[in-house]
């Protein structure tokens, strides 16, 4: 798999598809391979570049503090390090807020938006919520326990536990499958988590937006959406009724249908 040095970090990345450009900036504690239930339908249309951010998957793991404004300028200065001048963007969760830097410091780069479960600052329920994966996090043997045990429960719906366990059970081991997240790495960003505010730059955003949720999201749930929507100019809501925070799994084909309609009308 390819990596590429930004200013002494190595990241590591993956390119499928061919086509116009779509960085796809994963959520916090998972790699690249997040966006294994997308990349099949996004890479019949786009050359899909799925990130390793800093701090987690085979990238380095650079001391903190880490932001989400300089996890912005490191993506922006990876894609120029990898000669790619403008993408399409879309970001879950930590990467949402990634993405929303991203097209707020560095406008050349971004020609589309897509921010899914994100939020513009962190407010009180988010912060607790995510204080609690922090004690984990200091009690757990692995991240991979503290997300199993911590986090999936926060993403995906009741329904999902009760009707389909055997696809739980497969998700838990993906997650164990995967290249270890260290657990200082972990709680940088959910340090990057906690102290994100891109309130006062929404307005700066230019590029063309989408923006999704998950009905049953309750760590960034549609509270979070007028604001977005009225800090972004022109930019589109999409609601999943169905599903919560962690809809590109739970019901990819639902997830893709939307995000696809968006990313071809934002094509040359």
């Amino acid at each position: 798999m390819p990596q590429v040095d930004v200013d002494g970090v190595r990241i590591n990345y993956d390119v499928q598809g061919e086509g116009e450009t779509l960085l796809l900036i994963p959520y916090t504690s998972a790699d690249h391979a997040c966006y294994a239930f997308q990349l099949p339908a996004y890479a019949e249309y786009f050359s899909c570049v799925a990130i390793d951010l800093p701090g987690s998957g085979e990238s380095d793991t650079p001391p903190g503090p880490y932001s989400t404004e300089c996890y912005a300028d490191q993506v922006a200065a990876f894609l120029g390090a990898i000669g790619i001048e403008q993408a399409h963007v879309a970001g879950v969760s930590l990467g949402a807020a990634i993405a929303m830097h991203l097209g707020a410091r560095h406008p050349g780069r971004v020609r589309s938006l897509s921010l899914h479960s994100g939020w513009d600052t962190s407010d009180p329920y988010l912060k607790t919520v995510v204080a609690q994966w922090r004690t984990l996090a200091s009690s757990l043997p692995t991240v991979a326990d503290v997300v199993i045990q911590g986090i999936f429960p926060w993403c995906f719906t009741p329904e999902m536990y009760v009707e389909r366990p055997e696809f739980v059970d497969t998700l838990m081991d993906f997650v164990r499958g995967r290249p270890a997240q260290p657990a200082d790495g972990f709680v940088a960003q959910l340090d990057a988590v906690v102290a994100h505010d891109a309130n006062p730059v929404l307005a700066a955003i230019r590029a063309p937006t989408l923006i999704t949720f998950g009905a049953h999201d309750l760590v960034c749930s549609t509270r979070f959406a007028g604001r977005l929507q009225g800090g972004i100019t022109g930019s589109e809501l999409v609601v999943f009724e169905h599903l919560s925070h962690a809809g590109l799994h739970e019901d990819p084909d639902a997830f893709n249908r939307a995000t696809l309609d968006f990313l071809l009308r934002q094509r040359s």
